[in-house]
C-alpha cells in the first residue's frame, strides 16, 4: 500500500488571496470535471453518472486509464475520491484547513494500492516515488490553486 501526503499554503505571499469559499468551489468543480484542472489531453472524459445526498459517482479517462470514483464532499472541508475501478484502489483526499496561525492550507493524502500488483512491490514503490516527487501531488495542489485563481479572475467561481 502507498501512503503519500503533501500540504501547501493557499495564499502564499505575492499571490492573489483566495477565500475558503473560492477554494472550496474550485475543489468541488475539479471533483465534478477534472478536465478543467488537469493539463490538456490528460483527462479526456469526466462525467458524473450518479448523484445522491451523500456522494456522487464519476467516470473518467485519465492518462489513458478508465476509472470510476465514488466522491464524497464534506462541505468547505474535504473531498474524498474512493477508487472503485481503475488501476488504483483506496482513497485520495483533498482537505482544506487552517493551520495554527489561521492561514488556509490545502492538503493531499492518499492510502492506495495498485490493483493486481504486489503490495509494496516495484510498481507501488515507483508510484509512491512519483507521488512524493516535485511533479507529484504537491505540484497538483499548486496547479489546482493556480487554476482556481484563474477561474475567480474569469468570474466563473
Amino acid at each position: 500500500m502507498i501512503y503519500s501526503t503533501a500540504t501547501v499554503p493557499v495564499n502564499p505571499e505575492g499571490e492573489t488571496r483566495l477565500t475558503r469559499d473560492q477554494v472550496w468551489k474550485g475543489l468541488e468543480l475539479k471533483a465534478r470535471d477534472a478536465r478543467l484542472f488537469l493539463p490538456p489531453g490528460l483527462c479526456t472524459r469526466c462525467d458524473v453518472v450518479e448523484e445522491s445526498a451523500t456522494h456522487f459517482v464519476r467516470e473518467a479517462t485519465i492518462a489513458g486509464s478508465d476509472l470510476r470514483e465514488i466522491i464524497t464532499l464534506e462541505v468547505q472541508s474535504k473531498v474524498t475520491f474512493f477508487q472503485a475501478t481503475g488501476p488504483r484502489e483506496g482513497a485520495i483526499v483533498n482537505e482544506l484547513f487552517e493551520d495554527e496561525a489561521g492561514e488556509l492550507q490545502l492538503k493531499f493524502y492518499c492510502y492506495i494500492g495498485l490493483r493486481g500488483k504486489q503490495s509494496n512491490g516495484p510498481e507501488e514503490q515507483a508510484e509512491k516515488a512519483q507521488f512524493d516527487s516535485d511533479k507529484g501531488y504537491k505540484a497538483a495542489l499548486l496547479s489546482t490553486l493556480k487554476r482556481t485563481r484563474e477561474l475567480v479572475v474569469e468570474g466563473r467561481l
